[in-house]
């Protein structure tokens, strides 16, 4: 009998100690039902300690195999697999929410706005446009709207195509250069975390 398996890079189990297979990720047997292997118990939580514990795909092997010898177990997702363990489920405060959310916006709006003017001044782009102005007009104008308003729109514009979108709608399907970055870093992150208790296991921390 052949046992596919798809394990996750990173799960949460909350208010048990005991992780099941089919927490673990997705299962697949040719031509059977996996509802009794999904209850097929992979791990426990050995401490009563909200932290991220390390699941390697070799104990969900020996689980599976311990259970039908004659099996043959293919792994085709990850090899070791994070597990955030919960004593409870936790309602995350809206006040709270919203108020970090307002602080982060507060903070890159003001990054933004510095940079675009640091950029301005540095480029005299003030100038260009009297320049400007003066080469099509032939006179001289210290704040040459006709400019400066298509360029502002522009700029606006250049920066929601960019990010590929504006509040809740999407200009295209793609990822945002800011999600791909989070998921650059989320990937990062695990692989370090995975990195560090896999040495803690061989010290025997």
């Amino acid at each position: 009998m052949d046992i596919y398996i798809k394990p996750n890079e990173k799960i949460t189990i909350t208010a048990r100690k005991i992780v099941y297979l089919k927490d673990v990720g997705e299962i697949w047997i040719p031509g059977q039902s996996t509802a009794s292997l999904g209850n097929l118990v992979v791990y426990q939580v050995p401490e009563d300690t909200e932290k991220t514990y390390l699941i390697s795909v070799i104990d969900i092997i020996k689980a599976i195999t311990l259970k039908f010898p004659d099996a043959t177990v293919n792994n085709v997702g990850e090899m070791d697999i994070l597990l955030t363990y919960q004593k409870q489920y936790k309602q995350q405060n809206k006040v709270w929410l919203y108020s970090k959310i307002v602080f982060i916006a507060l903070i890159l709006f003001t990054g933004a706005s510095t940079s675009i003017m640091s950029f301005h001044s540095d480029a005299q782009i003030p100038k260009i446009f009297q320049n400007y102005y003066y080469m099509f007009f032939g006179e001289y104008n210290d704040m040459p709207l006709i400019l400066a308003i298509p360029y502002t729109i522009g700029l606006a514009i250049g920066i929601i195509l960019f990010f590929n979108h504006f509040s809740k709608i999407y200009v295209t399907k793609d990822p945002t250069p800011i999600e791909i970055e989070m998921t650059t870093y989320e990937k990062e992150t695990n692989t370090s975390i995975i990195d560090a208790l896999n040495r803690k296991q061989k010290s025997g921390e």
